[in-house]
């Protein structure tokens, strides 16, 4: 039987008592899987934030489309809501099965017409008058942007040779930086100074709205070889960084995104400034020299290089608002002389700080050259993280996004009286100490897997085991704006452009119409209050983000290798989060908690919550992952550090994490991410899953020795095979290759043969062809983590998708049985389930049944399982937190004792599914 559009059954199962009538009902409505219920709503698009942005340094968006709407080749045209074109690029993201679109990314040029919503559609698009252009020379490549001329470096240690406007050269010598103290012993510490070397560049995308420039290395030793053992490893190079350059069509700016990827040793090499470095040209009088920082808010600190103003003698009112403007001051003769034969007995200052040591301080200091003392210019709280040297002919601001948030962070400027300033923007900051990688403790006694599982996982709750607390591997990146200017910006300027540094202006669908494009399993609708009891759960889910997102700046989540995630569970005599205490600290991803902020976001369209997610997807996506070395491509689980715990996981690393963002902005960096799961299988051949349990026998236990060539894993049906089948989904919707499709056939096909479905112990699975070992006959095994890890999320696309039907009917066994009464689990299974848990979040699964199987009394299942909370939460409506103030804390804080990251993960991915499955369905007490 096919199955509703969720719009057909919502609207019918309201009561239990006419489930026969509804069903008769029901099947004579049904559509095809995936279909529109109704005609798509026209795509209107609009600025994430709202309105419209006051600069514009050009964007790109992705886009889905119904099935079967638009072919791969489609061509796009763009206008504004009143009909003015927008010149557009496009790029497909995905297909259907069918080779229809599924998803799109789309650009606009920077000097493209703003507006506060544009209308999408198939036509030829609005050619750009200033296109951007790329071209490819032996050792360079030449970007034009049709306002700027942009000199990239093919090899060496110059990753940008020079930026040129209207002829004029704005800055050059762009480069990676990074300071590395190596402490071979504990008293001795050599410094060494490293530049990024190029080992390859990639021209991913070439015009005529938006051009990509990859480029990849490593950071070498500056100025040769380090002497003794001044390097870390003792290696000629290190830190390998990943770097993308995007330019816009008419655009002055270079947005850069910044990877590196940590392989030293934790005990040896501690990362002690990391930096992207400029020289700017400098031309004309000290006095009409200028600095600037953004500040708190809209705040910009605003001085020259040699001040003007203040002085015992008056130069004049046009001279002085000339100056304090950031245009050039009238000529010396215009001046008060008194002034003007005096002007080299003012200092000028050649260097300027701004430093941002944590999230809640920053300082600007200013010295007139080396050797003589700093003053103390200015301080704030957060500062914006742009900064700006020029003169009336020219400069470049220069930002680092997140800036407070990613503390440590700095901004200096040197050199500034001289023909060039040296700008850099500090992703760590010098000024901060270096940073410490090192494991939290020295084991604790734990040298077998004994006391790892009954000592240390029983009482902390930490997977510990020796050697497996090291950061190789994981990444950052950081995201930094490059604006080269014809000449200073106006103060109201300089607020807008950071502004756009701090939310990029973004443009996004409705939730309406990606509701109706049929996207992400069709497991989500859009806010609706149209009933109490619905209103009930809606604002409930309101308020857990906005708990968050309050705990994070109330509890200071932020820092470098912190900022983007949560914590996992709350210590209510401390009144703190478990930051401390072993697996209860970062939350790492435990219990999905990425995908109920993108689902939540896809429901509510709320920009805060766009924000949200996104800097946990950065962070869950690098920080969480191994990318290189012994533990890659998987992920850490739950620690307090974030690479600290032994159970490096497939539920981690996961494809289906990323996926949201991705499709909806076509970052590339992300699908770099998604792409590294594809043959994540291999891992589990070097660290078995359930290697630390004795009594487990599992193929992954008998593999422990495998080579790295073997073909054949043994793994779970839930976090292993469903992370696995979302690499293989996303790879195959996003190139069509047909070894993915195979890989998923076959695994759907094998899975749906086992005796049990999906309530079969691990199988072995061959990595290269997808398909599961089939046993003659099997035990029955449930785990209460199996589907809390995105597998409901891969099925649910897995089954719009792929055709088979015994998948179909094993996932759906999977749904009903798991939170069934215990009679029927005997009467299905010959004995009752054993661990079972969480019913409350597999309540969203009871509803997925529910909603395919067009069963109202499934639907009123689902609903008495999802209030009951077993499993989850059972706290009071409406939800309710208590200020803690006073000496019992260091800062007032809002306190829900009841609340957990699992929980709340947990039940908001049923709150958000239930509704959208079984909505019409749930009682209204």
């Amino acid at each position: 039987m096919t199955p509703l559009t969720r719009r057909e059954f919502v609207r019918k199962t309201t009561l239990v008592a006419a489930a026969t009538q509804l069903a008769t009902s029901l099947r004579a409505t049904e559509s095809a899987p995936g279909a529109a219920a109704a005609p798509i709503d026209p795509n209107t698009l609009h600025w994430l934030e709202g309105g419209v942005p006051t600069v514009m340094p050009g964007t790109c968006w992705g886009m889905p489309w119904p099935r079967g709407r638009h072919g791969r080749e489609t061509l796009f045209a763009l206008r504004t809501g009143s009909g003015v074109a927008v010149p557009v690029q496009t790029r497909p993201l995905a297909t259907w099965p069918d080779g229809s679109l599924k998803w799109t990314a789309h650009a606009i040029p920077a000097d493209a017409p703003v507006a506060a919503d544009y209308r999408i559609a198939p036509g030829s698009p609005a050619t750009t008058p200033r296109p951007v252009t790329v071209v490819e020379h032996t050792d360079t490549i030449e970007v034009d942007t049709g306002v700027i001329r942009v000199v990239l470096g093919r090899q060496g240690n110059t990753l940008i040779r020079a930026i040129t406007r209207d002829g004029r050269e704005i800055a050059r010598d762009g480069r990676l930086i990074c300071r590395c103290e190596h402490r071979a012993d504990s008293a001795v510490v050599r410094i060494g100074e490293f530049t990024g070397e190029i080992t390859k560049v990639t021209v991913e995308q070439a015009g005529p709205v938006r051009a990509v420039v990859k480029l990849e290395g490593r950071h070498t030793p500056a100025g040769g070889a380090l002497p003794g053992a001044g390097q870390p490893g003792g290696r000629t190079g290190w830190l390998p960084f990943v770097v993308r350059l995007y330019f816009h069509a008419g655009g002055a700016m270079v947005r850069l995104m910044h990877t590196i990827i940590f392989d030293g040793a934790a005990q040896k090499d501690f990362i002690a400034g990391l930096g992207v470095t400029f020289a700017v040209p400098l031309r004309g009088a000290l006095h009409d020299r200028h600095v600037r920082f953004s500040g708190q808010d809209d705040g910009v600190f605003a001085e020259a290089v040699r001040g003007i103003t203040g002085l015992r003698r008056d130069p004049g009112a046009a001279i002085r608002e000339a100056q304090l403007a950031g245009r050039a001051t009238p000529p010396m003769a215009e001046w008060n002389q008194q002034v003007a034969d005096r002007v080299d007995y003012i200092a000028a200052y050649a260097d300027w700080t701004l430093v941002q040591p944590n999230c809640d301080g920053f300082t600007i200091r200013k010295r007139t050259r080396d050797g003589f003392t700093w003053l103390n210019s200015a301080q704030g709280q957060r500062a914006g993280g742009l900064g700006y040297v020029g003169t009336p002919t020219g400069g470049v601001a220069f930002g680092l996004r997140n800036f407070w948030q990613s503390y440590p962070a700095q901004l200096d400027i040197r050199g500034a009286t001289g023909e060039a300033a040296t700008v850099t923007a500090w992703m760590w900051a010098p000024e901060a100490g270096a940073m410490d990688l090192r494991p939290y403790h020295d084991g604790l006694g734990q040298d077998t897997f004994d006391k790892q599982y009954n000592g240390g996982l029983e009482i902390t709750y930490e997977d510990y085991e020796p050697g497996f607390n090291s950061p190789e591997g994981v990444a950052r990146t950081s995201e930094l704006h490059l604006w080269c200017v014809a000449a200073t910006p106006e103060r109201i300027q300089l607020a807008a452009m950071q502004r756009v540094l701090s939310a990029p202006p973004q443009l996004v669908s409705s939730p309406h119409y990606l509701q109706q494009c049929g996207v992400f399993g069709e497991l989500w609708s859009p806010v609706d209050r149209s009933t109490p009891a619905r209103a009930v759960v809606e604002d409930r889910l309101a308020a857990h983000f906005d708990f968050y997102q309050g705990q994070r700046e109330q509890h200071r989540w932020y820092g470098f290798w912190n900022y983007g995630d949560v914590m996992h569970t709350y210590d209510a005599d401390r009144h703190e989060w478990r930051y401390d205490v072993g697996g209860f600290a970062w939350d790492n991803s435990e219990l999905s908690t990425d995908l109920w902020l993108w689902l939540y976001f896809l429901k509510s369209g709320r920009a805060d919550v766009f924000r949200f997610a996104e800097a946990m997807t950065r962070h869950t996506g690098e920080v969480d992952v191994h990318h290189i070395g012994r533990f890659a491509p998987l992920g850490s689980r739950h620690n307090v550090q974030h690479w600290g715990c032994s159970a490096k996981q497939l539920r981690i690393s996961t494809a289906t994490n990323r996926r949201y963002y991705y499709y909806l902005t076509g970052d590339e960096r992300v699908g770099d991410l998604m792409r590294e799961q594809v043959e994540a299988g291999h891992a589990l051949l070097r660290i078995p899953p359930g290697r630390k349990l004795a009594s487990a026998v599992t193929a992954g236990d008998q593999a422990r020795g495998a080579s790295e060539n073997a073909t054949k894993v043994g793994l779970s049906f839930g976090t292993d095979w469903g992370s696995l089948a979302g690499a293989w989904l996303t790879e195959w919707e996003r190139t069509g290759d047909p070894r993915m499709l195979g890989r998923l056939s076959e695994s759907m096909r094998t899975i749906g043969a086992q005796p049990n479905g999906f309530f079969t112990t691990g199988a072995t699975l061959n990595l290269e062809t997808g398909a599961f070992a089939v046993p003659k006959d099997s035990g029955v095994s449930v785990s209460h983590l199996n589907a809390v890890f995105g597998l409901v999320e891969v099925c649910a696309e897995l089954i719009q998708l792929i055709d088979i039907p015994a998948f179909r009917t094993a996932w759906l066994d999977y749904c009903i049985y798991y939170n069934a009464p215990v009679a029927e689990q005997v009467k299905r299974f010959g004995q009752a389930l054993k661990g079972v848990g969480l019913q409350q979040g597999h309540s969203r699964l009871t509803a997925y049944a529910a909603w395919k199987k067009s069963d109202a009394a499934l639907a009123q299942r689902a609903w008495l399982e999802f209030n009951r909370g077993e499993g989850g939460q059972r706290s009071p409506r409406p939800f309710a937190a208590k200020r803690i103030a006073g000496a019992a804390v260091l800062r007032p804080v809002d306190e829900a004792a009841f609340v957990s990251t699992n929980g709340t993960a947990q039940w908001g991915l049923a709150a958000i599914q239930c509704l959208a499955l079984v909505g019409d369905a749930q009682p209204e007490s």
